[in-house]
């Protein structure tokens, strides 16, 4: 395969810049033996919350447990109901079935977000929690979502996998329900080098319950209180990302500046992708614009050194695994629309000026 010029991701330059410094702190937590749970897990639970505005950081290993454990603590239970939507990793959904509860999928805007507007008329008397998913690193509508759940006395879970630092309205995502739930994959803004997670809370009974459960339930080595999980944060991952914390705000902003790059390049006439809006702090954790001539330009970036990726290119309602669902093509027009439109550009904080110009520039002469 020929080696991309703009690869989509360049996960090996971030190490390059950061090698000399993780190999000491690698090195420290290997050095105290205290590669479970310790002194770098309850700093980053410190840190995480602090950075989110909330009152209780649970550490994690991963954003698929915080959802798992967020929705079992809020009290979804078997037969339940969950609104979120179709368009998300398959992640956001596995954790609603693995509690035998049912997702309840609702279409979204053109933003990719949830669509608030429709979440009113699927609440029955099974619903148990509303999962609005902020894609893309965009936090959801959370007015209107915020006052539908008050009016049916319904709970917000934010799967905020991809949001980490995002705002709406200044406040942060993962401020806005019952449990915001993250994930600290190596795509992810906040970056581990594995799997890890979070999930933070204002609420102290959820707090408690979520340390018991991702540790077996154990009070101490030998008294188990409930039975529980294996879902703790590995010390090491913890520790990277303590030091990579302090330097989140950096990656953000560049982020940013390479959206604002792309919005002034890119020929709106060819594409679309949404603005932000005054009331938004984007974190572009992805840049997706969507055209209906995906396929052939993804090949075309592809035949030109550039490496995209799709997000989703397959919606949950219309997965194998969702058979027993009910759900058909057609039922979500505007997710699977964009389904069959959406290209993520390489957006990550190594690019340079002339690769974003380089990309807007192939993207709009295969128009032309």
């Amino acid at each position: 395969m020929k080696k991309l010029s703009i690869p989509y991701v360049n996960l090996s330059k971030q190490w390059k810049v950061e090698r000399a410094t993780l190999l000491k702190i690698i090195d420290k937590v290997i050095e105290t033996q205290d590669w479970v749970g310790g002194t770098e897990i309850k700093k980053f639970e410190k840190n995480i919350l602090k950075y989110t505005n909330s009152k209780y950081a649970v550490a994690l290993n991963s954003g698929t447990d915080a959802l798992t454990l967020g929705l079992a603590l809020i009290g979804v239970r078997k037969d339940d109901e969950v609104i979120t939507t179709p368009n998300s990793f398959i992640a956001s959904v596995a954790s609603i079935v693995h509690l035998g509860a049912k997702p309840i999928f609702v279409d979204v805007k053109k933003d990719q977000n949830i669509d608030p507007s429709l979440i009113a008329s699927k609440i029955t008397k099974k619903t148990k929690a509303i999962m609005p998913v902020h894609l893309t690193g965009r936090v959801s509508d959370m007015d209107k979502i915020i006052e539908i759940a008050k009016k049916y006395s319904i709970p917000i879970i934010e799967d905020a996998a991809q949001a980490i630092g995002a705002k709406y309205k200044n406040f942060y995502a993962g401020s806005f329900g019952k449990v915001g739930c993250f994930s600290a994959h190596p795509l992810k803004n906040l970056n581990a080098i594995g799997d890890s997670g979070y999930l933070v809370t204002n609420d102290k009974k959820i707090y408690e319950n979520a340390k018991l459960l991702r540790n077996h339930g154990l009070v101490d080595r030998n008294i188990v209180k409930r039975f529980g999980y294996v879902s703790r944060m590995d010390t090491i991952q913890a520790a990277i990302l303590n030091y990579r914390l302090k330097k989140v705000d950096k990656v953000i902003k560049q982020r940013r500046k390479n959206f604002k790059i792309y919005s002034e390049n890119l020929n709106k006439k060819y594409v679309y992708f949404p603005l932000e809006q005054s009331y938004e702090f984007n974190t572009y954790h992805t840049f997706v614009i969507q055209t209906k001539n995906r396929n052939k330009l993804k090949q075309h970036l592809m035949k030109n050194g550039v490496g995209t990726a799709i997000h989703y290119p397959t919606p949950i309602h219309l997965q194998n695994s969702s058979k027993r669902f009910n759900y058909k093509k057609g039922d979500f027009p505007n997710v699977e629309k964009q389904a069959s439109q959406i290209l993520t550009l390489p957006i990550n904080e190594n690019l340079k000026i002339n690769d974003i110009i380089k990309i807007s520039n192939l993207v709009n002469s295969f128009f032309k």
